[in-house]
């Protein structure tokens, strides 16, 4: 029988994720806890109150805990160094002394891409990029089977890559990224007040609305033009896409492979399959767990 010795958290806008995972990276038990963002800083006691609950469900006294959060992460991964604007006091909170163990901290895009990495979708992948597509952008790379997090732990926001240099800036300063392109944060923007969800695109879409039909497609084909732009730089044998705006299913793969082919250089006929995030809402949770494992073993 495995022993269960570590815990994965995922600090999301919304909720909060946990789980105990075996040494296989192996999902036994999990919760979910309101965030509550913007009450003070109770989402860092129910934090503590889901590692307590998952305590009792392991069968070792010696847990170290991997936390998911949005942000930069400090270059030791103990703690969230920048995060303006959101979860007040998460910025170089000391967890390790807060939780009374040891607490790895990564950005919750690298944790996505640690989870597909070891149990999902790129677990046979040796260079891999992931994009995970919701209220924003996020990503994360995997180069020679490793999370790169590159100088300053900045490393994976294909989020905010430049699509239109003429376009407005998004919250970082960068000029028509990506994340405006087709994150939910810019549907109202970019629907000119018509629309706000991407959901609700998506619906008046498979109707037939030819404005929805514009603004989805004009969206997906900046997604392909974006991606393709890193798949030459990087050279990925796998691209996995994640988040909520994955669920639109074929109605993003079809039109996306369809561009990704027209715009990646692609010598020999060579390219890197595009498939969908296994994981779900747990990818965060899990690839924090399997990142706090890996470092114990170091």
């Amino acid at each position: 029988m495995k022993q269960i010795t570590t815990i994965g958290i995922d600090l999301g806008g919304t909720r909060i994720k946990g789980v105990a995972v075996d040494d296989n990276g192996k999902v036994v038990s999990q919760t979910y806890t309101p965030t509550n963002d913007g009450e003070g800083e109770v989402w860092k006691v129910a934090i503590k109150t889901t590692v307590e609950e998952l305590k009792q469900k392991l069968h070792s006294d010696k847990i170290s805990v991997g936390i998911s959060a949005p942000g930069l992460p400090s270059i030791d991964n103990t703690a969230i160094a920048f995060m303006p604007g959101r979860l007040g006091g998460l910025e170089n909170f000391n967890w390790a002394e807060y939780l009374q163990s040891p607490v790895c901290v990564l950005n919750d895009g690298i944790a996505a891409l640690v989870a597909e990495a070891k149990t999902g979708a790129a677990r046979e992948s040796t260079n891999a990029i992931l994009i995970t597509l919701g209220t924003g952008v996020g990503g994360a790379l995997l180069i020679n089977k490793q999370p790169y997090q590159g100088s300053f732990k900045k490393a994976g926001h294909i989020g905010h890559m430049v699509i239109d240099s003429n376009d407005d800036c998004d919250v970082t300063g960068m000029p028509g990224s990506l994340e405006e392109c087709i994150g939910n944060c810019s549907i109202k923007k970019r629907t000119k007040g018509k629309f706000t969800s991407t959901q609700d695109v998506l619906n008046a879409y498979k109707e037939g609305d030819e404005f929805a039909k514009n603004i989805w497609l004009t969206s997906v084909r900046k997604l392909a033009a974006g991606l393709a732009s890193v798949s030459n730089f990087i050279s990925p044998d796998t691209i996995i896409v994640g988040g909520g705006i994955a669920e639109a299913n074929e109605d993003l793969f079809i039109p996306l492979n369809k561009w990704f082919d027209e715009f990646e250089w692609q010598p020999g006929g060579i390219r890197p399959q595009i498939v969908k995030a296994v994981h779900g809402d747990l990818a965060g949770a899990i690839g924090a767990a399997c990142f706090a494992m890996a470092k114990n073993k170091e």
